[in-house]
């Protein structure tokens, strides 16, 4: 079996992320003009590159960060299972932002392995891994050599554990910034990384 290379990026800036209101999948803002550019930047850096397949979530933000490609012809699939975690009372609420302290307590629950806790009206870390797992076998499974995955945070940082073979209580691990750039190859059922939190692409 050919090895594969996945990228795999954050969406670009959003003005929830500029002001740190937590998002969520039930948020569906566009890209700010700082998102644009990073969306731009990263184009320009990998416009080249011959992806085969982009695969989006459902929200704006990610689709948005990846239309240039798109717009080239590259086959796009839109994927629920690449919907950030479900953050239920905590997005879009001023008062819960991601500096609280209700937010990062939920954090370090998850941290200490208590990965069945869930914000009111949210999901948890064991559900979001969960409907990732139907998209983690089709990359295993479909014909493309070159994939550009564009998604959000916390679901970013689950599916990284999942391909890596690492518990979810590790999600900390994977520092991620807007438009950052997660490089992963597959050669055979083994994932390993190749760039990790990069973000040359937005550098002047």
């Amino acid at each position: 079996m050919e090895a594969k290379e996945i990228f795999i990026i954050r969406h670009g800036q959003t003005e929830h992320n500029r002001k740190g209101i937590v998002q969520g999948k039930g948020v569906n803002l566009s890209l700010n003009e700082t998102g644009e550019w990073q969306a731009q930047k990263f184009f320009d850096s990998f416009r080249d590159e011959g992806f085969e397949v982009v695969y989006t979530s459902t929200l704006l933000r990610a689709q948005q960060s990846v239309k240039k490609f798109i717009d080239m012809g590259i086959k796009h699939e839109i994927r629920s299972e690449l919907d950030e975690i479900s953050w239920g009372e905590f997005e879009g609420n001023a008062s819960m932002m991601e500096q609280s302290e209700e937010f990062k307590k939920l954090v370090d629950k998850w941290t200490n392995g208590f990965l069945n806790e869930k914000p009111t009206g949210g999901e948890s870390p064991i559900e979001l891994q969960q409907r990732q797992l139907p998209f983690i076998q089709e990359i295993k499974s479909i014909d493309a050599k070159k994939i550009l995955v564009c998604m959000h945070g916390r679901a970013m940082r689950s599916l990284l554990c999942t391909f890596l073979n690492e518990p979810l209580s590790k999600m900390v691990a994977f520092e991620h910034t807007n438009l950052t750039l997660y490089k992963l190859f597959l050669n055979g059922e083994y994932f390993t990384v190749d760039l990790f939190n990069n973000t040359e692409h937005l550098k002047d």
